[in-house]
């Protein structure tokens, strides 16, 4: 996976939560900790590998996902979160 930025992308509060999968909930518990999970659970993005908006967590679980400074999301591009983590 390249480490170089390919899109900047914006995170801004959600109107209504996104569903996140099990799998990604899961997945960050070992990562972070529970009050940063609630307070991404109310985030999203406008994915440009997916073309669609997404939950912050799915971006944040993905393997494109570089880092996040100040409100914006660096994204290497590449294939983007499972199919999967995107249904609901």
């Amino acid at each position: 996976m390249s480490t170089e930025t390919k899109f900047k992308v914006k995170v801004y509060p959600s109107p209504k939560p996104k569903r996140v999968p099990k799998v990604v909930s899961e997945e960050l518990k070992h990562g972070a900790s529970p009050k940063a999970i609630s307070r991404m659970k109310k985030e999203s993005v406008d994915c440009p590998v997916v073309k669609k908006e997404v939950a912050f967590l799915v971006c944040f679980a993905c393997p494109s996902f570089l880092r996040r400074v100040t409100g914006v999301v660096d994204c290497a591009g590449g294939q983007g979160p499972p199919a999967d983590w995107l249904k609901g």
